[in-house]
């Protein structure tokens, strides 16, 4: 693991509700990281973040939670570890980002003003349509995890499914395909096909 890059905590927000399982997004403005972009709530790491840490993921779950209070006011208790992202070597900013899933307490959203333009409640698979249909920014770690929970029907569901976090060390490879551990053109290697093509919209995503 590369003990060079920095690290961050995002917080995958969930609800159950009649209709099925729904997450939280929000909007950053159209400046800075993920510009424009509908994202989970997350930043990195904070050295109070790490205060009597003993492991990297227990700083992450501690900045997920500090920094999803920050931006929409609720401060999410039990997190799950769901997945590493390590970001690929052209990216202008990495930060290696655990996602954690948590259980939204029934507290009111408030966005902080200066990072979010909007949020909102939203089913997996209605984010991942209108993705398709170019009315919403996602980016890829947002997107395949949309795509996992668009398969859950609950929070106790989704919770169940991350029985342990799968790391995703992304590679860049020409007409915007990113893979990931398992491709067979990964540098770690792999037999098959694990990657998202992103050169036009709908996104398609092949593991085999």
């Amino acid at each position: 693991m590369d003990e060079t890059l920095l690290v961050g905590g995002t917080t995958v927000l969930l609800r159950s509700t009649g209709a099925g399982l729904q997450t939280l997004l929000m909007r950053r403005p159209e400046r800075g990281s993920f510009a424009g972009a509908w994202v989970f709530p997350g930043g990195v790491t904070e050295e109070t973040d790490a205060e009597g840490a003993v492991t990297e993921v227990q700083t992450a779950e501690r900045a997920a939670a500090r920094e999803c209070e920050e931006e929409v006011g609720v401060r999410p208790e039990h997190l799950t570890a769901l997945s590493c992202w390590v970001p690929p070597v052209e990216a202008p900013k990495r930060v290696r980002t655990w996602f954690f899933l948590a259980q939204a307490p029934d507290a009111v959203v408030h966005a902080a003003p200066d990072e979010v333009v909007d949020v909102q409640w939203i089913a997996p698979a209605d984010a991942l349509r209108r993705h398709a249909d170019g009315d919403m920014v996602l980016y890829p770690p947002t997107w395949i995890t949309l795509r996992r929970l668009a398969a859950r029907s609950s929070v106790d569901d989704a919770v169940a499914a991350a029985s342990a976090p799968e790391h995703y060390t992304t590679v860049l490879l020409g007409g915007g395909v990113f893979v990931w551990e398992g491709d067979s053109e990964h540098p770690a290697g792999g037999a098959g096909r694990h990657r998202l093509d992103t050169s036009s919209l709908p996104w398609i995503y092949t593991r085999d």
